[in-house]
Formats: C-alpha cells, sequence, structure tokens
C-alpha cells in the first residue's frame, strides 16, 4: 500500500484535490499507526507507477509532505471482534 503523509490537512486536502485533477486514483486515509503515531491524514494511492507524477505536482504546487512510503497490506481478519 502506498502512502503520503502529511503534517497538516490543508497540504493533504490540496495535493488530493490535485490527484483527482490529474485522473489518479487516490483516496484520503487514516495515517497506519505503523508510519506516524501521530493522528492524521494521508492520501493512499494503488499504483506505484503514479508516484513520479504526484512528485511532479507536488513540486509545481510547493506542497509540504512529510514523506512517501510502503507498507505491506495487513489484513487481520479477528481485529474488532470480541468473545
Amino acid at each position: 500500500m502506498n502512502y503520503i503523509l502529511f503534517e497538516d490537512v490543508e497540504n493533504g486536502k490540496k495535493l488530493y484535490d490535485l490527484i483527482k485533477e490529474n485522473s489518479i486514483k487516490a483516496t484520503i486515509a487514516p495515517t497506519p499507526r505503523v508510519l506516524d503515531k501521530c493522528c492524521g491524514i494521508s492520501i493512499l494511492y494503488d499504483n506505484i507507477e503514479d508516484k513520479e507524477k504526484i512528485e511532479d505536482i507536488i513540486r509545481e504546487n510547493d506542497i509540504v509532505i512529510k514523506g512517501f512510503h510502503q507498507i505491506e497490506r495487513d489484513i487481520n481478519p479477528n481485529r474488532m471482534k470480541f468473545l
């Protein structure tokens, strides 16, 4: 899974809007705790080949990010199940 992390919501929302304008598949998601302990948003994008396009958008629009991160999908079928 491919994430972009931010210091603030404003930069995240701005980048998300520009990504959508450029027809790149992405969604706003909570930041996974394994990447950052603070609460916040991140952008989750599907295709790793889109990273270069996203980097161009970031540079062209002076968007501040914490960084790009990849983590493996961690689906736990027992999560939130209580006996």
